[in-house]
């Protein structure tokens, strides 16, 4: 189903970090060397230990294939940084790469790719994280390399000036040359005043201009504690192994404070904001976002999580295969008014819940036609509702995709970690599907009515200017005003 995984995962991670879910299994590792003590987490499945350090580990063994995955993630993102220095923990991510107290700058990649593995990191509004695929009996030497990168990452000022200037061009290359990707950027900034997801996660390029080795440096010193970290590892795995690997690659790294995290909270929207980007592009696009609840648990669900379901269900009526409602509506027949047209449920986060819907003009209409197109798809649902069998069409594609994601351990991996994130129990997929399946055409009725006035609304709209148009850079900041 091509919009599952946007729906089960997009802006996942919102609750609190590291607290043990009442039912999920939780060991510590002085209860692990005791047999009688751990015999609760014996049972298939993920399974969740302590560190003596109070680092989490969670272990799924799937052992079809002999590799694993491991990865650690750190509950830090673009939405941790302060105004001044966005794009730090972006940056703080490609500088890992780069040495450590006894590996010069590339051998931790080196070493990966010697033992036959891939590696790779990411980072997002809400988490970073970092990964490596190798045959599973090279795993005690990938805990080693990532625990040591960890709590000793270290590298020249050299280094970070020429990794800076990698991270510059990824901006053009991703966000400024693509004229979408810039009015999405846009979109985030004019939608929220307060929350730090007004911020893009590359940063602005003012700010990577200003940027210092030290800058960065103190964010891996603030933020990089097993405090605020997790270690997930599927595949060909004995638990009892991993966690013994784990205490003693990860359990010795001590543990710091770590800053108070301010709310931030978004102010009410009040009223309806709309702009205008201009951009080199062969086609118009419009972006529109209106701001909901967003979903905080799967269990002892709020009025606001139901409704956030909801959302999610009908996101998936809208676009969530091929042939749903916004095809059949806008992009199919003569008289059809888009060549594309889509629908995202963003309502798993640490920051604010949003829904977009989004549309390319087809040739010889506008965006004021497509967004009208949109806007009415939505009164068709809150008018007319849906029905069971459209809602039974979609649940048994979700039923599908979620049994064939589970072929592979990067999924796995990376599902756990997004759970861990968001302070969900281990098995909060089937939980989360379960919830899913028992939304009603009445529930999803009653969010299409509800929040998509103009008061909670954020429109885009992206203006094509010629191709060969000079784009325009921001400028380089003066030699004078400089940190590196």
């Amino acid at each position: 189903m091509k919009r599952l995984s946007m729906l089960l995962g997009l802006y996942a991670l919102a609750a609190a970090v590291g607290a043990a879910t009442p039912g999920e299994p939780v060991v510590t590792a002085a209860a692990a060397a005791n047999p009688a003590a751990s015999a609760s987490v014996a049972a298939t499945g993920p399974q969740r230990f302590t560190l003596s350090n109070g680092m989490p580990l969670i272990v799924q063994t799937d052992r079809r294939a002999p590799t694993a995955v491991h990865m650690l993630w750190v509950r830090v993102g673009s939405m941790d940084e302060v105004d001044g220095t966005s794009g730090v923990a972006h940056v703080l991510e490609h500088m890992m790469f780069k040495g450590t107290k006894t590996l010069p700058p590339g051998e931790f990649s080196r070493r990966v790719a010697a033992l036959g593995g891939r590696e790779n990191a990411f980072t997002s509004r809400d988490y970073t994280g970092y990964y490596q695929q190798i045959p599973s009996n090279r795993l005690e030497d990938v805990m080693r390399l990532e625990a040591d990168r960890f709590a000793n990452s270290q590298w020249p000022d050299d280094e970070f000036r020429r990794e800076i200037e990698v991270v510059k061009e990824e901006r053009r290359l991703r966000t400024e040359d693509q004229p979408r990707a810039l009015l999405a950027e846009q979109l985030f900034a004019t939608t929220f005043v307060a929350s730090p997801y007004r911020r893009p996660i590359v940063g602005w390029m003012s700010d990577l201009d200003a940027m210092t080795p030290e800058d960065v440096r103190a964010f891996y010193r603030t933020w990089y504690s097993p405090s605020n970290a997790a270690v997930v590892v599927a595949g060909d795995v004995d638990p009892q192994q991993v966690l013994a690997w784990a205490e003693k690659y990860y359990g010795r790294i001590p543990v710091h404070a770590l800053p108070e995290r301010k709310p931030r909270t978004e102010p009410v929207q009040m009223g309806l904001r709309r702009i205008a980007v201009k951009a080199p592009a062969e086609q118009a696009y419009v972006a529109m976002a209106f701001r909901v609840p967003g979903l905080q648990r799967v269990t002892d669900l709020q009025d606001a999580d139901r409704d956030a379901l909801a959302l999610m269900v009908l996101s998936a009526v809208l676009s969530g295969y091929d042939g749903a409602r916004l095809e059949r509506a806008l992009s199919q027949g003569p008289q059809r008014v888009a060549d594309a047209a889509d629908s995202a449920a963003m309502v798993m986060g640490r920051g604010p819940a949003l829904f977009v819907l989004t549309g390319v003009p087809a040739e010889g209409r506008n965006t004021t036609q497509v967004e009208a197109g949109l806007r009415a798809e939505i009164a068709r649902i809150a008018r007319e509702g849906v029905s069971e069998a459209e809602l039974n069409r979609v649940k048994t594609q979700w039923i599908a995709s979620q049994i064939y994601q589970r072929d592979s351990v990067q999924h796995q991996a990376q599902e756990l970690g997004i759970h861990w994130i968001q302070g969900l129990p281990l098995d909060a997929s089937e939980r989360l599907l379960a919830l899913l399946r028992d939304v009603t055409p009445a529930q999803v009725q009653q969010v299409a009515a509800r929040y998509f006035g103009d008061d909670q609304l954020t429109v885009a709209t992206l203006l094509p200017q010629p191709l060969d148009a000079p784009r325009a850079r921001p400028a380089a900041a003066p030699a004078a005003g400089r940190r590196h």
